[in-house]
């Protein structure tokens, strides 16, 4: 793909679709097989995301949930091969990653952790609930214990995490509520997109916006085709079976792919960067 390749800078927006893609499948088998205590003791529907709200009864059982909810997501999945091919494509580019994906798959698949930005937290963190510090702490540990000691879909009260700070309720870092918190790690991250967008202007950027819908738009489609719409250098590259379609004003500047992301990143590394070139000095 000219686009793509022609590109000097390339900035990867990566949404659920993408984590659906690659197997990380939230709903269907892969949470009935993992869930079915929680499922048959609350009636949840078939949404593993979804079900983690319910307003459980007490926080022992809340957090027996999200450990194996975090256990599964965040640590035992191993980078997908998706995420490892998509870093083919894009190795030796000069890239960033904006995701809204919180478990680590950029990372895990080997992306360059200064390069990733994912903006609506992680699974690996927790933070205090109201938020009384900016101080965020490595989860790890915690949830393969909770996970060890999880009896009757509860875990032992003494596991359950206080903030150390004020002695309140500990909670995941996700942006959930007006309570998420964005520390040093996360301000940094947003200054390196900053930074990114800015040493890319008018030297040729393409977005690949990939299983981006419309949840949580403002942070990466509407965006994306704000940029292509303010930036003649742009060129936006959208994979996305159920929404390809994107602003009218972008319509020259916008590839829609409804085709699966495995079957297209494969195909597109199957295209030597020097062939393509050569094609268009032709």
């Amino acid at each position: 793909m000219h686009a793509l390749h022609r590109a000097r800078f390339i900035l990867i927006g990566g949404g659920a679709g993408l984590s659906d893609a690659a197997g990380l499948h939230y709903t269907g088998r892969r949470f009935t097989d993992n869930f079915a205590p929680f499922i048959a003791r609350y009636a949840f529907d078939d949404n593993m995301y979804r079900s983690g709200f319910y307003a459980f009864p007490t926080p022992e059982t809340k957090w027996a949930y999200w450990a194996r909810h975090v256990g599964l997501n965040r640590y035992e999945e191993p980078a997908a091969p998706l995420y490892r091919e998509l870093l083919r494509l894009v190795r030796g580019s000069n890239y960033f990653v904006l995701t809204t994906n919180v478990e680590s798959q950029f990372v895990k698949a080997g992306f360059a952790a200064e390069r990733v930005f994912a903006v609506q937290g992680d699974y690996g963190r927790l933070q205090c609930a109201r938020a009384c510090h900016d101080t965020l702490y490595d989860n790890e540990a915690l949830i393969t214990e909770m996970l060890r000691q999880t009896r009757d879909c509860a875990i032992p009260p003494q596991l359950v995490p206080l903030c150390p700070r004020c002695g309140g309720q500990m909670d995941l870092n996700l942006r959930k509520d007006h309570f998420f918190v964005e520390d040093r790690h996360w301000r940094d991250c947003r200054q390196r997109y900053i930074d990114f967008l800015s040493a890319s202007e008018g030297r040729g950027l393409a977005l690949l916006e990939l299983g981006v819908g419309f949840n949580t738009p403002g942070i990466i489609r509407f965006p994306f085709e704000e940029l292509v719409a303010a930036r003649p250098d742009a060129v936006l590259i959208r994979a996305n079976r159920n929404n390809p379609h994107g602003a009218y004003e972008n319509r020259n500047r916008t590839i829609s792919f409804t085709e699966d992301m495995g079957i297209l990143v494969h195909d597109l590394l199957q295209v030597p960067a020097s062939c393509e070139r050569g094609e268009e000095e032709t």
